[in-house]
């Protein structure tokens, strides 16, 4: 028994979509038990949800494997105060969303102390190290997992462990109305623009490595189509005057936003996105997009050895084919970018073409309710239950 007096959970999501969805999951479960209370890692959307914050998300977010170093005291602060937590108050249950190196080790500790563990949001094991399956599987009570051809890759691997596909948590964020005139009149967009919008990620890193090169595809892009106006939604994670020192001097028609993407790609006519979870977000609102992704070299050539999937984006992944082009480390450039992005622009054929795809890919997701699905496995695991949807 936990020294709440009342059901506890603990939650830990290491970076900012995992925070999103870790609001979601909280206000959804708090919809069926407004009693339960929550403690973990999560970010700022996880805070206003409630959630009794250990370790903020930002101070535990790295790209790549050396990247992580540089943060690596603060991950293991975090882990230990974590296990303290499944040793000293006994959760009720320990939810775990994506971040895989941490959330596997810290299954682990809650298996030791005999916390059920639910993991939402499945590491990506089918595109490398799937030999962590069997560690998942003595770990982890039930799996709950958001692309649809997950549940298959752990039937596949001949473990017992329970698997649900609930859909993707995005689809519950795509607002249902969005008023055009007023987002282009926000933006100061005019009828005769082509807008870009610049997505490069939601960590420093990132930023940093992409957001100059998409500046400068950007100026090339200008070159080749009249009226070109850029929109940047800077991620909650990412300060405004770091991007503004970026863009400072670009010469480009750009105007950044904190309220997010959709309103941004309601009006775009493509984007230029870090590859993850933002090339889904793409998707969703059927922009055509081009994916660009940089880490560090050894992280790189690491991971050229390990990964085993066809594509590096999410929306590539679920289509099975490549409708949204992939530059990668050296072929992160300007004039590559600026290429592909023209062929796209003044091609109307190919651009209701990948529409038309992205529409396939946004249909195999799943309709709404996700969180509410998984908010349903958590608390039947309260209970000491595994019933499936």
């Amino acid at each position: 028994m936990n020294s709440y007096g009342s059901r506890y959970v603990l939650i830990a999501a290491g970076e900012a979509s995992g925070d999103l969805h870790g609001a979601n999951l909280v206000k959804a479960m708090k919809d069926i038990d407004r009693d339960i209370m929550f403690g973990g890692i999560g970010g700022d959307k996880m805070v206003l949800a409630g959630v009794d914050i250990v370790t903020h998300a930002s101070q535990m977010a790295a790209v790549g494997l050396t990247e992580v170093f540089s943060r690596s005291g603060a991950i293991l602060s975090s882990y230990f105060r974590m296990r303290s937590i499944l040793k000293k108050e006994h959760p009720d249950l320990l939810i775990l969303i994506d971040y895989p190196g941490f959330n596997i080790s810290l299954a682990g500790a809650a298996k030791k102390f005999g916390v059920p563990v639910l993991y939402y949001i499945s590491p990506q094991l089918w595109a490398w190290r799937s030999g962590r399956v069997k560690k998942l599987a003595k770990r982890v009570g039930k799996m709950a997992v958001i692309l649809p051809f997950e549940k298959d890759f752990y039937l596949k691997t001949g473990t017992d462990i329970p698997v649900e596909y609930v859909g993707h948590p995005l689809m519950d964020q795509v607002p249902l109305f969005m008023n055009r005139m007023a987002i282009e009149k926000e933006f100061g967009l005019k009828k005769e623009d082509t807008v870009i919008t610049l997505m490069p990620g939601s960590r420093d890193e990132e930023v940093s490595k992409l957001l100059p090169v998409m500046l400068e595809a950007a100026r090339i892009i200008s070159s080749r189509v009249p009226n070109l106006k850029c929109i940047i939604p800077v991620a909650p994670t990412i300060s405004q005057d770091h991007i503004k020192r970026i863009i400072q001097g670009s010469r480009l028609n750009i105007v950044t936003t904190g309220k997010g993407v959709y309103r941004a790609l309601k009006v775009s006519d493509l984007a230029l996105v870090a590859s993850g979870t933002a090339t889904l977000e793409t998707a969703i609102m059927g922009v055509p997009m081009i994916i660009t992704y940089r880490m560090s070299p050894i992280s790189y050539s690491i991971a050229k050895r390990v990964v085993k999937v066809p594509y590096v984006g999410l929306v590539n992944l679920v289509a099975g084919e490549e409708v949204a082009p992939e530059l990668l480390q050296e072929n992160v450039r300007p004039d590559i970018i600026a290429e592909k992005a023209t062929l796209i622009l003044c091609d109307d054929g190919r651009k209701r073409e990948i529409k038309e795809k992205l529409a396939r890919v946004t249909e195999s997701l799943g309709g709404p309710g996700a969180s509410k699905r998984t908010a349903q496995l958590a608390i039947e695991m309260m209970k000491g239950g595994f019933s499936t949807l």
